[in-house]
């Protein structure tokens, strides 16, 4: 990458990179971008959101089906145990490396440069999804540090959410996200639904007043926390039905 790129042609070479699936390249041209230390606008915003989505996805995807292969060899004794855990290993360094590295920015530029409740709830949302992320796998007390501060970056932004529309992408996708780590990583069904269901509901009572460029993103995610809702509730039920079964 050349050195001496100025602002608009790093954001150019971000579009290509992604245009061509360089997404590792992508951020290296994003990452450049921040420390420039201006406030992103939505377009670049979204850039960087992308560049380490698809950098970050591509491992997590790869480290979920490890650890099922791994399920797998060890039901059967496999001998290649210790090659797999050592592959495993491999993949979650380099996670940590690209989660690291966003939650670095997010902290020593992007949330302090935000000057919107948009934009600050965008980073503080990212920023509890990459400790998230880093939670799936973490053991231990580095899995108790991970979930307390994707816990406190959410509930930062939750409170600073308040302040955009109930129909907001944003903040619906902040209240997906929220639950889904209830769920997933602190293992409390009920305090998920309770928050995508008072998000869910709150959306439906104003879906009158969506705003027209907003309308797809908003009803896509609405979705979304309508289904987790529904595969919870269910699972809830059937949990307490053979809790109850003597």
């Amino acid at each position: 990458m050349a050195d001496n790129l100025s602002r608009e042609q790093l954001i150019y070479m971000a579009k290509i990179s992604e245009q061509t699936e360089r997404y590792e390249d992508m951020l290296g041209y994003m990452k450049r971008v921040v420390v420039m230390d201006q406030e992103l606008s939505i377009e670049d915003r979204n850039l960087l959101s992308v560049a380490y989505k698809n950098t970050v996805g591509s491992r997590r995807t790869s480290w979920r089906a490890l650890s099922q292969i791994e399920q797998k060899e060890e039901s059967k004794g496999s001998k290649h145990l210790a090659l797999l855990k050592e592959y495993k290993k491999k993949i979650e360094s380099e996670l940590n490396h690209f989660c690291k590295d966003i939650l670095d920015l997010l902290d020593a530029h992007l949330v302090k440069k935000a000057t919107t409740a948009e934009s600050k709830v965008f980073y503080l949302k990212m920023k509890g999804d990459y400790y998230r992320y880093i939670a799936e796998y973490a053991t231990g007390d580095e899995h108790k540090k991970v979930a307390d501060g994707a816990h406190q970056a959410y509930n930062a932004a939750q409170e600073t959410a308040n302040e955009l529309k109930t129909t907001h992408p944003i903040r619906l996708g902040l209240a997906l996200n929220f639950s889904v780590f209830h769920y997933e990583v602190m293992s409390d069904p009920s305090k998920a639904c309770n928050l995508a269901k008072q998000a869910f509901d709150d959306a439906i009572a104003d879906i009158e007043h969506i705003e027209e460029d907003q309308y797809k993103d908003a009803t896509t995610i609405m979705q979304l926390i309508r289904d987790n809702l529904t595969l919870w509730t269910t699972e809830m039920q059937d949990e307490d039905e053979e809790g109850g079964a003597k």
